[in-house]
């Protein structure tokens, strides 16, 4: 029960959050320039509003990634 706690604590706090902040900077970025609809913060960290996809879920999976990657990059700078 602990590394379940632990585990999504690391997944969905850490690095949902982080991937899911880079990835809403470049979409709202990408989007002004090419003035399409922006996607809310919350949409980029948990998926589409009214979507009854299964690729939703994926959202937190790419989060994840794009987090886990931005950490890797952070820690090969620095060291």
């Amino acid at each position: 029960m602990i590394d379940e706690i632990v585990g999504y604590t690391i997944f969905h706090l850490i690095l949902n959050t982080i991937g899911g902040s880079i990835r809403w900077i470049y979409g709202s970025i990408w989007r002004t320039i090419f003035n399409k609809p922006k996607f809310s913060f919350k949409e980029y960290l948990y998926g589409p509003k009214k979507s009854k996809s299964h690729w939703d879920k994926h959202h937190m999976m790419n989060n994840g990634l794009v987090g886990l990657i931005f950490i890797i990059v952070i820690i090969v700078i620095l060291v």
